[in-house]
């Protein structure tokens, strides 16, 4: 379990925090998986307990269906923002990272066919692999590459500048919502071509210049 988020040259930690995450904040994403595009951000919450180091191989559930992975642009905060606007919104990132959302998605499907919460899909333990951080000063939200390699193969490559919601306005609509805290992180939604793990699968996730994360899956 990763205890503190550090960014890459600090001394200083981070406590963990929740992790509000962005549903379908990609048309092409949410076409793929034949659903309507919001007209407002789609927020849904994972809890501390679901993150785990992406640089290390990750585990994903064995008996629970399929297992997607979802690449993502991760923004860590550093002071509270409540009812923030856009300026005071952007100021609070400190950090910018990879996350992975892992979706069990036959158990999503399934909840949502029953109009039950997503939560047991989407929160559980191991669920949010996130890489560290670097430091979010000078970084244009608006327009970061984002890819995912997978044993070899291009599997997802999209750019921020395709946000439905982009990350200034993003963060704004979340904190009139949810108050975030030091050590809180955004996952800010993800391309097309998600789709299923499987125990062995090689994994290079880049986000931009950035960072380049290579890890494999275990079960």
């Amino acid at each position: 379990m990763v205890y503190a988020h550090r960014l890459d040259g600090s001394n200083s930690d981070l406590p963990i925090g929740k992790v509000v995450c962005v549903g379908r904040n990609y048309a092409e994403h949410a076409r793929e998986l034949n659903n309507p595009i919001p007209t407002e951000p789609l927020l849904f919450i994972k809890p501390a307990t679901a993150i785990v180091p992406m640089e290390q191989p990750f585990t994903i559930p064995a008996d629970r269906g399929s297992c997607h992975i979802e690449t993502e642009m991760a923004l860590l905060i550093g002071v509270p923002l409540t009812s923030a606007d856009t300026v005071q919104a952007v100021a609070a990132v400190v950090g910018v990272g990879l996350g992975f959302d892992l979706t069990l998605r036959d158990l999503q499907n399934d909840l949502k066919a029953k109009g039950q919460p997503w939560e047991k899909a989407k929160g559980f333990d191991g669920g949010c692999p996130l890489s560290g951080f670097v430091s979010a000063a000078g970084v244009d939200f608006g327009n970061i590459d984002l890819r995912l390699t997978r044993n070899g193969e291009l599997q997802q490559q999209g750019n921020s500048g395709d946000m439905l919601t982009p990350v200034a306005e993003l963060l704004s609509y979340i904190s009139g919502i949810f108050t975030l805290m030091p050590g809180d992180i955004v996952l800010t939604g993800t391309p097309a071509g998600v789709g299923p793990l499987d125990s062995g699968d090689q994994l290079t996730a880049e986000l931009g210049c950035f960072i380049s994360v290579n890890t494999r899956v275990v079960t």
